[in-house]
């Protein structure tokens, strides 16, 4: 039958209501319905004697469809199931200074928020995390699957309000550990040029202890270049020009961790070999993917809504009132 999926989702409401209006159709035959409207009401539905029974029932028939409204009446049709995607990433930014230099054109950081959005072009429904680090870590955006408001967050880092410097990795892992503790495989995607240290033993062993997979992504010049301030370069205590190039040490971090590392290219598919490494790593997600059941139901409230009003519009002012 065609109506054979037809169903309300409301039924409580819908029976409640449904009560009033049993009451109040016995409450007219009674008391008559003058004693249920106000004289000012009163004046607007009763339209002479010939007219007082139509304008009544005009109206209650506007109540039912009301009610009906407010059942929530639906075509109820098969759920769809969708695999959800239980991969989730944090992605990380080296904001140090030496970011700033521009041996990577415009410059380092720069070059790293245009990869992030080749990412994001390259994800489907993956769960994302960002934040930034230097010698601390900055949450720059919680988990999430709303790529159009994490790539505004990134686009708009600004490093002219942190006054700390180096950058310290572990204190990325500590936050990727925290924001990823519901997740049994963590990933971090870290943008850098590699930092100044030459051991990450530290970070290893701390990585590994909290099964996060590092993927290192290296934007510096193995030439490198100078880090310019506001009035002139940086140097350092002896008064030399910092000199800042890309160390190939953190290459350790994500190879032990059971990562990845790729150094900068102006290629559009390097991030996209990037991110199928970074899925081909995670081989048991696939099987941890649980469905999701989408309903799909068809609404049909408008229809009896657009009934009631129109039927209350014509019951107060679709007749003109008599004259005596």
């Amino acid at each position: 039958m065609i109506f054979d999926n037809f169903i309300f989702l409301n039924l409580q409401a819908f029976w409640l209501l449904l009560s009033i209006v049993v009451f109040l159709f016995v409450s007219a035959y009674v008391n008559t319905y003058e004693n249920l409207f106000s004289k000012e009401m009163l004046n607007k539905i009763i339209l002479g004697k010939s007219r007082k029974k139509l304008n009544f029932i005009l109206l209650f028939i506007a109540f039912i469809l009301l009610i009906i409204t407010l059942g929530r009446p639906v075509l109820s049709n098969e759920p769809i199931k969708v695999k959800q995607n239980n991969l989730a990433l944090m992605v990380a930014f080296d904001i140090s200074r030496s970011m700033q230099c521009e041996d990577v054109f415009p410059n380092r950081l720069a070059f790293a928020k245009n990869k992030f959005d080749s990412l994001l072009k390259n994800l489907s429904n993956e769960k994302i995390g960002a934040l930034a680090f230097s010698s601390r870590a900055f949450l720059i955006a919680p988990i999430t699957n709303d790529y159009h408001t994490l790539k505004y967050l990134i686009k708009n880092i600004n490093t002219k309000y942190i006054s700390v410097n180096g950058s310290d990795i572990y204190e990325a892992l500590q936050s990727t550990k925290v924001l990823l503790s519901q997740n049994k495989q963590k990933s971090l995607i870290i943008f850098t040029d590699g930092t100044d240290k030459i051991e990450f033993d530290k970070e290893i062993k701390f990585a590994k202890q909290n099964d996060i997979k590092v993927f290192i992504y290296a934007i510096a010049t193995k030439k490198g270049g100078v880090i310019k301030t506001k009035d002139a370069v940086v140097k350092d205590e002896n008064g030399n020009i910092v000199i800042t190039k890309l160390n190939t040490s953190i290459k350790q971090l994500a190879l032990q961790t059971s990562g990845a590392y790729l150094e900068y290219s102006s290629s559009k598919n390097d991030i996209k070999k990037f991110v199928n490494i970074i899925k081909k790593s995670f081989t048991n997600t696939k099987k941890e993917q649980k469905d999701v059941i989408i309903s799909t139901n068809q609404e049909l409230f408008y229809f009896p809504l657009a009934l009631a009003l129109l039927f209350i519009f014509i019951a107060i002012n679709g007749f003109k009132r008599e004259v005596k």
